[in-house]
């Protein structure tokens, strides 16, 4: 972490929290969050999970849904996409923002994977030269956390608690950009999503950033550790009350370890 707070500067602007990356910043996040994601391995680059009705892509694992699914959580590879359009990213000539995941079942996508079928080979070289690019589409997107979680909020207290704990981990006490918890709100929004969509929770719990805010610890010195703690309070809670049939279980040790690289 200490070279990641050497070099790492991000130009945010407050008035629209718009969070903006260099070359050399957007490479660095790309491979620690690549880590974190798919252990760095190219064969995690596009790969679909035991237990889900999904493919999950890139860095991020972005979820991209087969044609005629609906799930409950937010299908974010279009969001890749359309942000790759904007920045003028060269792309498969087939890939646009309303492009289905090309394979129908697990089954047929482990098979053209298997074959290395044309647009399976364009989807991963696409991938892997882009992984700067959505890095800086992860900041962009956690540039639009706060007002998101705001703007699910009703009453004026609970607004002013999210702001300041947003900021509580984006700052140090003395006022400058905390790097570091800059890099955990990065990670976690795009782990597990700003906890503002109503189809993300089980039994109307969430288990996203506005939940661990809430949940936060304010009075731990070590804000990284209280982060880290009140996000796996957050996903066990996930896990009791996770459809049985999903499995969910089997995924903490790893989400743990994860989560346990934001303070040690």
């Amino acid at each position: 972490m200490k070279l990641f707070l050497s070099f790492f500067f991000v130009s945010m602007f407050l008035s629209s929290q718009t969070i903006k990356l260099t070359q050399s910043q957007a490479n660095y996040i790309a491979k620690k969050v690549w880590q974190n994601e798919g252990a760095g391995k190219d064969k995690y680059l596009i790969w679909w999970n035991e237990g889900e009705d999904f493919a999950s892509l890139g860095i991020g694992h972005f979820i991209w849904f087969p044609k005629n699914h609906n799930e409950r959580f937010r299908e974010v590879f279009p969001m890749v996409v359309r942000f790759m359009q904007k920045e003028g990213v060269a792309m498969p000539k087939w890939l646009t923002p309303n492009t289905d995941f090309p394979w129908h079942s697990k089954k047929a996508f482990f098979k053209a994977k298997k074959s290395r079928n044309s647009h399976y080979m364009e989807l991963f070289h696409f991938l892997k030269r882009t992984m700067p690019y959505q890095a800086k589409f992860m900041a962009a997107r956690t540039s639009q956390a706060l007002p998101q979680m705001l703007h699910t909020l009703d009453n004026v207290q609970d607004k002013d608690k999210i702001k300041k704990r947003f900021n509580h981990m984006l700052y140090h006490a003395d006022g400058t950009l905390d790097e570091k918890g800059l890099y955990i709100l990065i990670d976690y929004t795009n782990f597990k999503g700003e906890g503002t969509l109503k189809s993300e929770r089980y039994h109307h719990q969430g288990w996203g950033l506005l939940q661990v805010l809430e949940h936060l610890n304010i009075q731990n010195p070590n804000k990284y550790k209280a982060f880290s703690n009140s996000a796996k309070a957050m996903l066990s809670r996930r896990i009791k009350n996770s459809p049985p049939a999903r499995g969910e279980a089997r995924w903490r040790k790893g989400w743990n370890i994860r989560l346990d690289t934001y303070w040690k």
